[in-house]
Parts: structure tokens; sequence; C-alpha cells
């Protein structure tokens, strides 16, 4: 995430390093927040003493905004966006276009807006901005904290060379039928690096299993070289649980029944009898009867999307406050019956929908409740922060939609398919009975991973949501062996410390108030880390146990230190001397000496780092031994356009010496984009 104001540094807090504010599909096809005041002072934020018993502190809270009440906040935004856009010291090519707002009940605003610049939308410019009941600017998160000055509008490549990679790079990703959606258009691309005049390309036809494409190809408007790809539909699977007999929402007319639910803003489900276009046909029928419960009738599978999408309508509107996946009040559709024998589902922005596959042999269509809860998610992520399908920010969107998708099917309560953990539990997609994903232990699928590192971000989004998840379980139960609702689950952490948990409704409340207020649409680990703590610090305090909980279940899956002990527990070895990094120069290092130990370094050697930077691409970190032995934390070239790193890194460093002076050696290789290590810590659990 991006600090609005200028790069001074904040003042000292206490550790960890150091406590800022505002402290940032289901099968696989495809920030840091620092409060800023106008002044331009980057500052921390007040400590907030906990509320008592762990409630939310008064006045916290997000409000649950009538459709008509969040239109009237977005006309005011309208009207003064020229203003804001004015005291934000964007240029005079600069305009903001509102796209959501949330308010809490002190009257804090939180004001989320896109850009164009010179009338071409600005990909990666969004931001939010935090208002005081009074219209007083508390803060601001952007996703790039580059000035958005390309050098020109004129584009030196002739659209159809975009035209033509774009096309290249989906034909050779296995895409069938693929053709241009639309023109390229130009655009200003500042999602990973100077903000450049660019084109966007969209591929469609169909993806490799038969998903329909979407493919985002970014093209520099001058060299023609490939800045960025992502794949728009954003995929799920389920599993084929029938829930029982429900009550549905439908609508009559005459005598005929129709699967229409107008108490929730007119949600449809349609019947795709096979075809991979198009709406379907709305089921309908003489009776108010869907459905027998086997695969082989098709109601069966319109009433589990049907009712799958009212309990997420519902959750998200009694639980979270938003009414609708816009909170506009109005209802996506479903579609089911979607190829043949195709093992997906999936969510896709251009039809406002859902949409389900029937399973291998078309026997187990994908229409639980947490896959409805897992596909409508994507709708909430796109329309708040609008987390980008590729690299670390992919995979906290898939993350998100597993955790809300688990809620819902928690909120649901329904015996007979009662909440979990698990994601696909009941289908046995992988042909022996286990769930397509573990959120207490994602590596038990194969795939996923447990915990954050520095090469997470080229992992599919599917696995990459691994640490995520892992992580919204260990705040929600903690760590150990437990069994809920007669499932067993055993969750470790990377730092093999506990994590106590704080219970799965909190969890929830602060992963979406991060979601809605704090995150973008680069937001990284580091960045999402950094925004629940915000989250958490705003809902329940700064001293309390929950904001110390989110901190310990982000080290748990090692993203951060825990409060006070670095990788926590151990002995740690701490440099807090500020050292300048020269803007595209030499490499500079920052010592500590260990000494009193034994023998050699561990094999989980913590390295906590904390460094001030405006664009930590650029950069290279890495931990020197005292034999001078180089192991990289951080390639140059990796972690995008996010400002600041603060992050804890496990080494192996078994062959090492403990005792001698071990060094971090930081090098800046690009210019324009200055910094200083603000402190480091080696911690020997």
């Amino acid at each position: 995430m991006r600090d609005s104001s200028s790069h001074r540094r904040a003042p000292r807090t206490p550790h960890p390093l150091h406590r800022r504010a505002a402290a940032v599909a289901l099968v696989g096809v495809s920030a840091l927040i620092a409060a800023a005041v106008q002044s331009g002072a980057a500052t921390a934020a007040p400590e907030k003493a906990p509320s008592a018993a762990g409630k939310v502190l008064p006045g916290a809270e997000s409000l649950k905004l009538t459709p008509s009440q969040r239109a009237e906040l977005i006309r005011q935004a309208n009207a003064g966006k020229a203003d804001t856009a004015k005291d934000l010291g964007l240029g005079a090519k600069e305009k903001l276009v509102v796209r959501d707002v949330v308010k809490d009940g002190d009257g804090t605003l939180h004001t989320r807006y896109e850009r164009t610049y010179d009338g071409l939308p600005v990909l990666g410019g969004d931001l939010v901005v935090q208002t005081t009941k009074s219209g007083a600017t508390e803060g601001v998160v952007k996703a790039t904290a580059k000035a958005i000055k390309p050098a020109t509008t004129t584009a030196a490549l002739p659209a159809a060379k975009a035209e033509k990679q774009a096309l290249t790079l989906a034909k050779a990703a296995g895409a069938d039928k693929a053709a241009t959606d639309r023109a390229p258009r130009k655009v200003i691309w500042a999602g990973n690096g100077t903000p450049t005049l660019a084109y966007e390309t969209v591929v469609g036809g169909l993806q490799e299993d038969g998903t329909p494409n979407e493919l985002h190809v970014i093209t520099d408007a001058a060299t023609g070289a490939k800045l960025y790809e992502y794949q728009g539909i954003e995929t799920g699977t389920g599993n084929t649980m029938y829930s029982g007999t429900v009550t549905l929402g439908t609508t009559q007319s005459g005598s005929t029944y129709n699967l229409t639910d107008a108490a929730r803003g007119n949600h449809k489900t349609y019947n795709l009898n096979r075809g991979t276009s198009g709406t379907g046909t709305l089921f309908s029928g003489p009776d108010d009867v869907w459905g027998n419960g086997s695969a082989s009738n098709a109601e069966t599978a319109g009433a589990d999307a049907h009712y799958g999408a009212a309990l997420t309508w519902d959750y998200y509107k009694n639980v979270q406050g938003r009414s609708g996946i816009r909170g506009d009040g109005v209802g996506a559709y479903s579609r089911v019956h979607y190829g043949n024998a195709y093992v997906n589902a999936f969510w896709d922005d251009s039809c406002f929908c859902m949409t389900y596959g029937d399973g291998s042999g078309n026997t187990h269509p994908l229409t639980s409740i947490d896959v409805a809860g897992h596909e409508m998610t994507h709708g909430v992520t796109s329309n708040t922060a609008g987390l980008n399908y590729s690299g670390e920010s992919g995979g906290l969107n898939e993350a998100t939609s597993d955790i809300f998708g688990t809620a819902v099917e928690f909120y649901a309560n329904n015996s007979s398919d009662v909440g979990d953990y698990l994601i696909g539990e009941e289908i046995d997609i992988n042909g022996d009975g286990t769930p397509l994903r573990y959120m207490d232990k994602p590596s038990k699928d194969g795939a996923s991973k447990d915990s954050w590192y520095s090469g997470i971000g080229s992992v599919d989004v599917h696995y990459s949501s691994g640490p995520a998840n892992h992580f919204f379980y260990l705040l929600s139960e903690g760590s150990g062996t437990k069994t809920i609702n007669g499932v067993t689950y055993n969750s470790s952490t990377s730092d093999g410390l506990p994590v106590t948990g704080i219970g799965r409704d909190k969890a929830e409340k602060i992963w979406f108030r991060a979601l809605t207020t704090k995150f973008t649409s680069t937001t990284n680990y580091a960045a999402a880390r950094t925004g629940t703590l915000a989250a958490a610090g705003e809902l329940y305090g700064t001293t309390s146990a929950e904001y110390t909980a989110v901190a310990n279940a982000w080290a748990g899956v090692a993203v951060g230190s825990r409060p006070g002990g670095g990788g926590g527990g151990g002995t740690s070895f701490e440099s807090t001397t500020d050292v300048s990094i020269p803007d595209n120069g030499a490499a500079v290092n920052s010592p500590i000496t260990v000494s009193g130990r034994t023998g050699n370094a561990p094999s989980n050697l913590q390295v906590s780092v904390d460094i001030v930077h405006t664009y930590i691409g650029d950069l290279r970190v890495q931990l020197i031994a005292p034999d001078g032995t180089a192991y990289t934390l951080k390639a140059y070239g990796t972690g995008g356009s996010t400002d600041n790193l603060n992050t804890t890194y496990t080494v192996n460093a078994s062959s090492e010496v403990a005792n001698g002076t071990w060094q971090l050696r930081v090098q800046d290789n690009a210019a324009q984009d200055t910094g200083y290590i603000n402190g480091w810590k080696l911690t020997f659990p």
C-alpha cells in the first residue's frame, strides 16, 4: 500500500518493527497503510486502549447502509471529488472517479476512488481516502506512491501490435478460439513501476479447461514490452453436497413460478443446459418445488445455486452490512449446467454473474454453499479492493473468497452442510475423498503454501492463497490440535510458536474491514498484514488482545514479526541504526554482532527487516553471514510497486557459525526512489 504523503520517517514506536497506524475460482487455470495527514508527515497511529471484554470500540464498526444511503454518500463524494483531488495534491490532468464508500458509526468515511489522467484510465492508481465526521482527511491509502506523470500520452506502438502480442500469449496458454473481445485501449499503467502509457488488450474465447477467457494484457505503448497480464475470470470449485429441504426465494407470475428472489435484489438462476454462452433459460415451472436431490434432475443444481446465493446475500447484509455485491441492493445472477462435465465454477465481472459446471461425468454439480459464497465474494472483492488477479494480490483475492465462502457456510448453520475449514470437502474431486483445500494446513493439498516466502508471487493464485487462508484459520481458532463440528484440525506455525485464536466472528470482521477500507489493487502479503493490523486497531484498540493476535497469526505464516520478539520467543539481536540507501547506487550494510551462542545458526533463523523505501521492487536485500556467505532475502525486481518492506524472512543458516558479525545488505538498482534501513533483527528461535 502507499502513503499519500512525503516519505519522511515516522516517529519511533515500540517494536515490532515498527507499529504503524495504520500499522496493509477454486481450481487453478489463472500497503503498507500509513495514516498520512495532509501536512505531509507520516505518523504512527495513536494507541487505542482495548474495549471491555474484547468488544468493538464504540463507533468503530461500519454502519449497515441502505442502497439509498450509500447512493447519497457517493453523490456527495462525486460533488466534492475535484476538491478532494486538489487536497491530495493531484496534478491538473488527474481526475477522481468514486467507486465505493464505507461509513463508520463515529462518522468516519472511507471513500474509494479510481483515477484518470488526461482522460485515460490509470490502472493501479486507485486509492482510499479516510475522513473524519468533520470532513478532515485522516489518512490515504494508495495503490502506488508514484506521481502520475507519464512522459507522453501519444502512443508510438500501433494498437495492432499490442493486440497481436495479447493473442499470442493467450494461445500459448492453451486458449481455444482466442480473439480480442474489444480493441486495445490506451491506459496509464501504474501497477508495478513508473506510470507509463500502455495498451490494455482483452482476449476472449475459452481457456484450456473450457472456462471462459478474459486475459488482460498490458503492453508498453512505446516499446511493445509486456508490462503485466492477469486473468479476468476468477474461478472456483465446490462440492456436490445438497443442503436438504430448504426455503427458496421465488416469484409467481400467473400460474408459473420462477427462480427470481425478489427479496434479494431480484437474483435469478438460469439453466445453460450444457451451453457455454448467453444467459440460458430462467428456471420456471407450474409449482414451487425445485429439484429432487438428484443430479439427474436439472432443477436440483438450480436449487442449490439459488440457495447458496441467498445465504451469501444474507451473510453480507446481516453480518457485514453490505446490501448486495456492489452495496447497491442489486442482485447478481447464477447460471448452472455450464458446458459438458465442466469441473469448475467462476465469477465473471462482465456479466455480473456466477456460473457452475456439473463436475466429472455431469454427476456432481459444483453448487455448494461455500462455492456460492466463494464466487459471490469475487464480485465483492472486485467492487471494493479490486485485488489484481495475479501475483501476491491474486493469492489474497482467492483467499478472500475462501475466507468468506467458509464464513457463509458457518453462517448457514445447515445440518446437511456443517461449517468447516475445508474447501470442497464433499465432492471427490481428487478421486480419493479428500477436499480441494485445507485452511488449517494448506500444503495438505499437495500444492498450496503454508507460509509466505519471497517467491510466492510466482505461484498460481489458488495456491499462493495458502498463507492468507492459514492466517485466517490461526486467527480464528489458534494453533494445535482441535475438533470443530466433527472435523479434527492440527495447525502448526512457521516459527514453531503457538497462536491463540480470537474466534471466527472477529476474524471475519477484521478481514472485511481491511478489504473494504485498507486494501487496494496492488496489496501484497506485507501490506495485508498492515491493513489487518490497522483494522484490528480501529475495531478493538491497538493494545487489545485482538490486535496482538493478528500480529501473532501473521508471524505464524512468516509475514512480519511477533510483538516484542521478532520471530518470537527466542534470543534476538537488533540494530536500530538508520542507514541511508543511495538511489541507484552502491550496496549498503547494516551490521549486527551475535555473541554468546554456541555452535551453528539454526535452520529457521528469523530475519526481520524494516526498510522505508518508495518502491521496493528496486531493492535487492541480502543477509551476509560472518564468513561472507550471502543469502538473498528479496531479489531485485520482486515486490512490485509496494511502498516499504516490513517483514520477516526464514533462513536456513545451519551451515554458518552463529557468533560473529552478520550484515543486512541492501542495494537500490534503479533511479528515482529513495529510502533507508530503519532497523532489522536476527532471532534465534
